[in-house]
């Protein structure tokens, strides 16, 4: 195909005002005019002629050099390949009226190896909704990955050409992420101020009333309470964008994932504590838990089911107290996989909060979907949980609602989780006890049952988790009374040449009598640690005192 390049100017005819051309008497000083180039590209389906043009070169060597960038362009399809050769044309053509950089001939060869859109402009915020109205799967992960890309992909990158996206962009979009962290923190730490100051208002007094409006009025304009993007949160940004990459991979729309390539800092499960005495007094102090993850303990735990033993819902927490449900298992729970008899349940479905919507899913992983082994009390927990749902059946005779589930509003309704949830929390708060989520209930069924001598593999099958690591990193804490007896156990299996002198003694016999007559009425002064109030009817059925025997293992 012909192509060329010439010399031209604008000057123009003094008297008809046309231009002259190649006839500009100016064009021999090398100086004056510009160069050009030109080049005939494959005809158009319907046959008419096209071609490259472009002007404004200020050397001949400049000139030529697009020309032959054009050309080798052009090389780039077998000339018997006429898909590609249009391919081409229609991206020079493109180049040509947007006045556009010439395309990098070894992107270009990448992209039509691959069968790529040489022309394809399409963005990362154009190809993340096109992804995610397509994506299949369990609607909570649709929904997490709906509000990482409302979130922080389309505002932050969206406008980026998605075969343009590169590391950088990401790793700035990141650090941006965590300074914006720094902005959140404050406004929220403005906004707990300003309440703080105006609950130290009186109600009463004119004066006192305007000042009130002014400080609400102020809070109105505050940013309102925003969450910390941690890491963990970082971490799931960056795999909604890495999956959504990999499906343009695939459809071959790019060639790179730049998602996979850029650093972050892990994003770790915190660790569960146990609330000990000096924990308690700390957060009473401060108001600050020690963990986001906390346990209470046995006597806690224990003062807790004591306390809801008439609630309606006492099976329920009792069922994942012990056995260590999740939240959405024990509300999706159905009397069809429950067999009180054998005392075995199976866990197979799964009440799941969309926004506020409740939907029935399958457990959150394959390894959730269980058989549990019940104990003599949780079956009589559920025993009794059902003689009060057939009596309240027969009450509501036709307006019952029959879904099939162990756990139910008054009328059958099936119950919403986060109701559940705020029942909990008004529960404990009601005695004092100190702050779990209900969630932290099943991280308590896990210490407990470690406690009690169940090997992790164990723990791992009663929790439904696919990985051992997760249930030995996150799950299981360790009890202080158990710590301690395994403090002296490990002690004991020393053997000692030294034995304490007839001086000793005595001093240590007044130390350990001195001990015990300190010990309140009723405590035990073998040194356990007790919990707040009085000591609690399910205690002895969460608490393992190792014998003689077991400690020496």
């Amino acid at each position: 195909m012909k192509g060329s390049t010439h010399r031209r100017c604008y000057c123009r005819d003094p008297k008809t005002g046309k231009p002259l051309g190649k006839n500009c008497p100016k064009l021999s000083s090398r100086k004056h005019g510009s160069y050009s180039i030109r080049q005939e590209l494959p005809p158009r389906e319907d046959g008419t002629r096209r071609s490259f043009s472009r002007a404004g070169y200020e050397s001949l060597k400049a000139a030529q050099a697009d020309l032959d960038h054009v050309r080798a362009l052009l090389g780039l399809a077998d000339a018997d390949d006429v898909e590609s050769l249009a391919q081409i044309a229609e991206l020079l053509e493109k180049v040509a009226d947007e006045k556009a950089p010439l395309p990098d001939i070894e992107a270009t060869r990448r992209r039509l190896s691959h069968g790529l859109d040489l022309t394809s402009r399409l963005t990362v915020g154009e190809w993340l909704d096109i992804w995610l109205a397509g994506k299949k799967g369990r609607q909570s992960a649709i929904s997490r990955d709906e509000s990482n890309i409302r979130v922080h992909l389309k505002p932050r990158i969206g406008h980026y050409r998605l075969d343009r996206l590169r590391v950088t962009h990401l790793s700035e979009m990141f650090e941006a992420i965590a300074e914006a962290n720094v902005e959140i923190a404050e406004g929220n730490a403005a906004r707990s101020k300003a309440f703080e100051d105006l609950a130290q208002i009186p109600w009463k007094g004119r004066d006192h009333r305007a000042r009130r409006k002014v400080m609400k009025a102020a809070i109105e304009e505050m940013e309102p309470y925003r969450r910390i993007v941690g890491p963990a949160t970082r971490q799931r940004v960056r795999s909604t964008l890495r999956a959504s990459l990999n499906a343009a991979i695939a459809q071959q729309l790019i060639t790179f994932n730049p998602a996979a390539h850029v650093e972050l800092e892990a994003g770790k499960r915190p660790k569960a504590l146990v609330w000990t005495d000096e924990r308690i007094l700390h957060w009473k102090r401060t108001g600050e838990k020690p963990s986001p993850v906390m346990v209470w303990t046995p006597e806690h735990t224990g003062l807790f089911l004591d306390h809801v033993a008439e609630d309606r819902l006492y099976a329920l927490f009792h069922l994942i107290a012990f056995r260590g449900l999740r939240r959405g298992e024990a509300c999706g729970q159905k009397w069809t996989d429950t067999n009180l008899d054998a005392g075995l349940i199976t866990v197979a479905k799964q009440l799941v909060v969309d926004g506020w919507e409740v939907y029935e899913d399958d457990p959150k992983t394959d390894a959730g979907a269980r058989t549990i082994a019940l104990d003599s009390d949780t079956v009589q927990a559920l025993k009794r949980h059902r003689a009060q749902q057939d009596k309240d059946r027969k009450e509501w005779e036709s307006a019952w609602v029959e879904t099939g589930r162990v756990f139910t509003k008054e009328n059958g309704e099936m119950l919403h989780p986060a109701n559940v949830t705020r029942r909990f929390v008004e529960l404990y708060e009601e005695i004092g006890l100190p702050p779990v989520r209900l969630h932290d209930l099943r991280h308590g069924a896990a210490t407990l049952a470690h406690a009690a001598g169940a090997d992790l593999k164990d723990i791992q099958e009663m929790l439904g988790h696919s990985s051992i690591t997760i249930t030995a990193d996150t799950y299981t804490s360790l009890l202080p009374e158990a710590d301690l007896a395994i403090a002296e156990a490990a002690a004991r299996l020393v053997p000692r040449a030294r034995v304490a002198s007839k001086n000793d003694a005595p001093e240590a016999q007044g130390e350990a009598e001195a001990a015990e007559a300190s010990v309140p009425d009723g405590a035990d002064p073998s040194g356990e640690i007790s919990g707040p109030g009085t000591p609690s009817a399910h205690a002895p059925l969460t608490q393992t005192a190792p014998d003689e025997t077991s400690e020496a293992e």
